[in-house]
């Protein structure tokens, strides 16, 4: 495992720079990572996706896949390709602090 400073925190990341260790996140690395990503600035719409990923992986030690977020957060598939542009699954489980969604290349 590699590591990489993030909001002045150093945390652990695999070869693709997807946190490996989900209790190390917060909620400045988020807005680090949503940057580097592309996102200048999270909205609530983006803090309701986020909050749901962290809390459904929590309970059920996978990250949540694009079908899986939409109908549980409530956004339509639409809506979250407006918010996490470019790979929405990947970026909202980049930002989250989690790992690359099962059947994402």
């Amino acid at each position: 495992m590699t590591t990489k400073t993030i909001a002045g925190k150093t945390v652990q990341v695999n070869e693709e720079g997807f946190m490996t260790a989900p209790a190390e996140w917060t909620k400045d690395i988020a807005v680090e990572i949503a940057k580097e990503e592309g996102i200048a600035e999270l909205t609530p719409a983006h803090w309701k996706v986020i909050e749901f990923c962290r809390q459904d992986a929590a309970a059920s030690g996978k990250t949540p896949t694009l079908r899986r977020i939409t109908a549980g957060a409530g956004v339509t598939t639409k809506e979250l390709f407006a918010l996490f542009p470019k790979g929405p699954a990947k970026k909202v489980a980049r930002i989250s602090g989690l790992g690359k969604p099962e059947g994402c290349v």
